[in-house]
């Protein structure tokens, strides 16, 4: 048990957790986005895959490592396009639609891959963003490591969520988005095109979300290999939800995952095996969902989530 606490206050620890968060922050924020507008994007999984390979490939082929994470947005904003093109203007089901492009992007990128490399059994690997220690805060016990001894991408992550709070809360662009989400009446009665604010919003999101795909393959890892998400973007819309749809409190839900995870891995060292390991695995997942419970009772949803809006319409 003293073993077991000791782990939370390792600096190790904490390390491991900020780098699980990193691609969950980047695709919460993504998706964060999308609803706050009104649109609910179940094509983050699909999406987050095409990232991933997207961003690797571009830099096994030759690119650089940003011109990669510059490549997956793209692939990401592409997706973004399509989902909002069939859900905004044309008003179909946002939930077909979304799972529409998951399986699509999924097997896209699949078949690009075995396209592209047909006699691959192993996947080929690059170098990945290395860690950028900040001179001085590295140094901090414990908090040192764990969030300024990093990598860029996680840097960048950290950055996403503070430039996404001040648009949402200090533009008007931002106002215009959540009314978008609230009452799109509103907004169209301002001159501002409700339908242009939507799919703008998705495309955003959506190539967040496919950075954060590239953060596994270009920072986490260095292959891309199939099933890597691994979930995540689904985990991605519970935890918009478990933050109230806003930016600080999706970022706390993310890093406190992030640390169930973490936590469950060290925990099946110290057992040993004595107990299944599937037991550890399925931990985060059962903490999560309690603390969202706990907290999605209370969360005040964007009122025009979901809901097709045509210009006119009261």
């Amino acid at each position: 048990m003293e073993q077991a606490l000791e782990i939370l206050f390792t600096a190790s620890f904490w390390v491991a957790a900020i780098r699980i968060a990193s691609p969950l922050i980047f695709a919460t924020m993504g998706e964060l986005i999308c609803e706050r507008a009104g649109v609910l994007n179940l094509g983050i999984e699909g999406i987050m895959t095409a990232g991933a390979f997207a961003g690797w490939f571009t830099v096994y082929a030759g690119g650089d490592l940003w011109t990669g994470v510059l490549v997956a947005a793209l692939a990401g904003a592409m997706f973004g396009l399509l989902h909002a093109t069939l859900t905004v203007p044309l008003g179909l089901s946002q939930h077909v639609v979304g799972i529409g492009v998951t399986l699509l992007a999924s097997s896209l990128t699949y078949f690009i891959y075995r396209l592209a490399l047909p006699e691959v059994t192993s996947p080929p690997k690059i170098a990945p963003f290395e860690p950028l220690a900040i001179p001085g805060l590295s140094s901090i016990p414990v908090i040192g490591p764990a969030l300024f001894n990093q990598t860029p991408l996680t840097y960048l992550a950290f950055a996403t969520v503070a430039v996404t709070a001040w648009v949402l809360y200090r533009t008007p662009l931002g106002l215009a988005i959540r009314a978008a989400g609230e009452n799109p009446a509103a907004v169209e009665a301002q001159g501002i095109s409700v339908t242009g604010i939507r799919m703008g919003a998705v495309m955003v999101g959506s190539a967040l979300m496919a950075v954060g795909g590239a953060f596994l393959t270009m920072s986490a890892f260095n292959s891309f290999f199939f099933q890597m998400i691994n979930g995540r973007g689904w985990i991605c819309i519970a935890l918009v939800v478990f933050g109230s749809w806003r930016p600080g409190k999706a970022l706390l839900g993310a890093i406190l995952f992030a640390a169930f995870d973490a936590y469950q891995v060290r925990l099946q060292q110290l057992s040993g095996g004595i107990v299944p390991y599937q037991v550890f695995l399925m931990m985060p997942y059962v903490l999560s969902i309690l603390a969202l419970v706990l907290v999605a009772r209370r969360a005040t949803y964007p009122k025009a989530l979901m809901i097709p809006y045509q210009k006119g319409e009261r």
